[in-house]
This record gives C-alpha cells, structure tokens and sequence, in this order.
C-alpha cells in the first residue's frame, strides 16, 4: 500500500519510500470528512486485504454523530475501480456475512447490522438511473433522513442532486490487474 497526500507529511506514521509512504497508519492522520475540510490523500492498493485495511481505517475516521440524517458516502470511480470490493469489506467490518454484490439491477440492497450507530448499511448502485426521481421512487428521503443508517452509493454522479452536500466522497481508480488508487 503507498500513500500520496498533499497535507504534511508530520501526521503520517511511516517509511517514506520513492515518493509515496508504505506501512501508513491511517488512524493517525487528522482526516475530516464533512462540513468542509476535506483532505485529499491517495492511497495506493494493491490486493483485497489492503482494500479491507484502508475500508476498516475509514471507518474508525468517519465523524460519527455530526450528521442530522444517514452517513452518506459516495463511490466515484469507472467500473472495475474497486468500488463494490470496498463496501464489501465495510460490511464484514460491520459483521454482515451476507454475499455482497453490486445491486447494479435492483438498484439498492440493505443490510441489516448490529453496530452502536448504525442499524442499516444501505448499498445503492445508480449506474442504471437516469435521474434521481429513480432513486426517489425508492423512499430516498426516509432512507437518507434515518441517523441509523450508513449509505454507500455507487455512481452518485448520477444522482448527486439530491445527495447531501457534505457526504463523503472516495474515488477509485483502475491502475492495473492488481492495483487501485482510493482517494479521499
């Protein structure tokens, strides 16, 4: 794994190597995701079980509590980025052993979990959708209005004119065969 950030280089734990920094202890970096400050950083991964780590850091950052309705997050990136790998492994993290794949034909699955905050990971796929009536067919006000529930939506440019205007944003990009770029 090798990380790229555009913030000082204090706040990371780590080896520096050829311009990117590998063994990063994500839980150390200051990373607000909401209300403004965002921070780009790039992370480099090159297997599940480093998609699943940079998943499980995600998860211990997120501001938990500042938001009035869901935890939104959206998933940016071209098909095969690693979108559907990494709400994969948010929902083990979360304890789901459902099989998770990309709703891409029903349009959105829930799960539900036992967590302290959440009681819903809520997986949306709107590659299909040609606008966000589509999604709010679905009962997207009530499902986004709910604190309880956690959202990962892939493809939210499609509908990001009813998403809220601070929800989390994390892109994909295909490097190759065995490798992606996640971005914060």
């Amino acid at each position: 794994m090798r990380v790229n950030s555009s913030q000082p280089r204090s706040f990371l734990s780590s080896e520096r190597t050829a311009g990117f920094f590998v063994g990063w202890n994500f839980c150390e970096a200051k990373i607000p995701l909401f209300y403004g400050k965002i921070i780009s950083m790039k992370i480099r991964s090159t297997s599940v079980s480093e998609t699943s780590e940079i998943a499980k850091n995600f998860l211990e950052k997120i501001s938990l509590g500042m938001q009035d309705g869901a935890l939104v997050v959206g998933l940016y990136g071209d098909l095969g980025s690693g979108k559907t790998t990494f709400t994969q492994a948010i929902a083990k993290l979360f304890g789901i052993t459902d099989d998770i794949t990309s709703p891409t034909f029903v349009i959105e699955k829930i799960y539900n979990m036992q967590h302290t905050k959440f009681n819903n990971l809520v997986h949306i796929d709107a590659y299909r959708l040609n606008s966000s009536r589509e999604l709010q067919v679905l009962d997207w006000e009530r499902t986004v209005s709910d604190p309880h529930n956690i959202i990962f939506i892939e493809w939210p440019e499609q509908v990001l004119d009813i998403l809220p205007e601070n929800h989390a944003k994390i892109s994909f990009k295909f490097i190759s065969e065995g490798e992606r770029e996640i971005e914060f």
